[in-house]
């Protein structure tokens, strides 16, 4: 894996793990907490969504599925 795949896995994972540890959070205080851009953002939520980690039930409002999932 090069070096920017490898940097997006890992902040996809600890955006999981954020949101995981938090509840119910928002894609700004996402940006704010990750000192990245909403569309950043999007982009890996809309990873986790594909894979069924995450939900959005209201618009720009993001919690975690019952989904089973193996962190390492």
């Amino acid at each position: 894996m090069n070096q920017s795949t490898t940097r997006m896995l890992t902040r996809v994972k600890a955006v999981y793990l954020y949101i995981r540890e938090n509840g119910t959070v928002t894609t700004t205080e996402l940006a704010e907490e990750f000192g990245i851009t909403d569309r950043t953002v999007q982009r890996d939520l809309h990873v986790l969504e594909h894979n069924g980690l995450v939900v959005s039930p209201n618009r720009g409002r993001w919690k975690i599925t019952r989904k089973k999932v193996k962190i390492s």
